[in-house]
């Protein structure tokens, strides 16, 4: 295996509450990634049908009719939706992890699906815990989601979504996998708004969630993909975002690729801006930063603190026999 990987991020507007449209534009920018030598791909969060922003900025009521479409237009995993995009990967030739909002039978959860280049999905997880109002839509994810790191042609390649970044033992238990690049999937994150029209947490902005990524990279000592939405002006009625003062448009792109020491491999683009981010990056690089620190290895105390893992998924039924 050479140690030497070109990689991406996407910066993009979802094709909003349209799951034919969702998946025609991923295969539009898996085509496009392929072209430009591309060999690991990450997607934001929930890319497929578009994060609703709406759920945060107008009341449950009010969302009723969108989130209605929102159930209609999310990814069934063994769809032949999906199986559209799992040839598109296949013919690329390149590793993807693929963020979007999962239907199985009547329930929704915010997945990712890790694609090999022969097309086949070698890994799916969900978010193991979704984030505040979230929760009204989407559902926990099991004991099966913590693993999410796999090996590929190009390294160990692992993700999370969005605010699963904050979770300090998932993060640990990343690293015990041995991630070499991992994929930070995110939604659209805006900047703070005038606190004399709107009330807001710095923990919930694009500036928050690249510093959270990066921090990620210097403390795994991986690669960090950071994948993000944005939003356009014509499109805030769809996600019921109009006259609220967080959805600033054109923006919510915050999309960045980090090395293991935490430094930025590429130039930005703007805030709402659509962009696949990439860099060439070497593998062996990664041994830079672990000699300095390596949070599993030598530079942890298992003798005084440790990680206790559960990786049994529960059942909703377990037969008694």
């Amino acid at each position: 295996m050479s140690t030497k990987v070109r990689v991406g991020a996407v910066q993009s507007e979802p094709v909003w509450l349209n799951l034919e449209g969702g998946v025609d534009k991923t295969i539009a920018l898996i085509k496009q990634s392929a072209k430009d030598g591309i060999q690991v791909l990450g997607f934001p969060e929930v890319w497929i049908p578009g994060y609703p922003w709406g759920i945060w900025t107008t009341s449950v009521i009010e969302n009723v009719p969108m989130i209605h479409e929102y159930m209609n237009n999310s990814l069934i995993k063994d769809s032949p939706q999906m199986r559209r995009i799992q040839e598109a990967v296949k013919e690329a030739g390149m590793f993807v992890v693929l963020g979007y909002s999962e239907r199985d039978g009547a329930s929704l959860y915010m997945a990712q699906s890790f694609i090999s280049p022969e097309g086949e999905i070698v890994h799916h997880r969900r978010k193991i815990k979704p984030t505040h109002v979230e929760r009204t839509l989407w559902g926990d994810g099991q004991a099966d989601s913590l693993k999410c790191v796999v090996d590929s042609p190009f390294g160990r390649i692992g993700g999370l979504n969005c605010w699963e970044h904050l979770q300090p033992l998932l993060r640990y238990y990343e690293y015990s996998q041995r991630v070499q690049i991992h994929v930070a999937s995110w939604p659209a994150e805006f900047g703070m708004p005038d606190p004399e029209k709107q009330s807001w947490l710095y923990h919930e902005t694009g500036e928050a969630s690249y510093r959270a990524s990066q921090f990620m990279a210097i403390e795994g000592q991986t690669f960090v993909l950071v994948a993000s939405q944005i939003m356009t002006e014509e499109n805030l009625e769809k996600n019921n975002c109009v006259g609220n003062h967080v959805t600033k448009t054109p923006g919510g792109g915050f999309s960045m690729i980090f090395g293991p020491d935490g430094k930025a491999l590429c130039e930005p683009v703007g805030v709402g801006e659509e962009a696949v981010l990439k860099a060439d990056i070497d593998l062996r690089d990664i041994d830079y930063a672990k000699t300095f620190i390596d949070t599993v290895g030598h530079y942890a105390r298992p003798d005084l603190l440790s990680l206790l893992v559960n990786p049994v998924a529960a059942k909703h039924v377990t037969d008694m026999k």
